[in-house]
């Protein structure tokens, strides 16, 4: 009887060492894991899957917004993401390739957000901060959306872009 409470014990501490063991490379691997790369042109398709998740994207910074900074327009031959930041991105970026780490957003456009935007285009053609043109061309605008709702058979369009985290330019 002893020696099978022996066996059982030493058992027992073999099985509870390997366990831990597990558990720290474990915890390596998930430390190790690498940001995935998207190209900029299947950013539009790819995006849903990393949605609030850190990517990497590399591209050519198009333009850098003028009135507050805080918003680039990474390009390559096949796409475009629009970037926006906290802080201001330093012009001096304008047409330097850059790899991108950003979080991806993403902007649902449904009924309940087109009902808004027309109640906002109301509100302010009648508050006089909007001409009859320019109210024409948004309840365009919100009409095109609910056309594009319904001809895809969906019941929200997505439109992603990256906030910013860090880049380095490429060489």
């Amino acid at each position: 009887m002893k020696r099978i409470l022996f066996l059982l014990a030493i058992f027992t501490i073999v099985i509870s060492c390997k366990t831990e063991t597990k558990k720290t490379t474990e915890i390596k691997a998930t430390v190790k894991q690498e940001t995935p790369q998207i190209v900029i042109g299947e950013f539009n398709t790819k995006a849903g899957d990393f949605v609030n998740k850190e990517i990497q994207v590399k591209g050519i910074v198009d333009h850098v917004c003028k009135h507050g900074g805080k918003k680039i327009l990474l390009v390559t031959d096949e796409g475009d993401v629009h970037v926006t930041s906290e802080e201001r991105f330093d012009e001096t970026l304008k047409g330097s390739e850059i790899m991108l780490t950003g979080v991806v957003l993403e902007e649902r456009i449904d009924e309940a957000y087109c009902l808004k935007m027309e109640e906002d285009n109301i509100k302010s053609h009648s508050d006089g901060t909007s001409n009859k043109e320019q109210f024409e061309a948004k309840k365009e605008h919100i009409q095109q959306y609910r056309d594009q709702m319904k001809a895809n058979n969906i019941d929200h369009i997505s439109n992603y872009s990256l906030k910013y985290v860090s880049y380095s330019k490429v060489e």
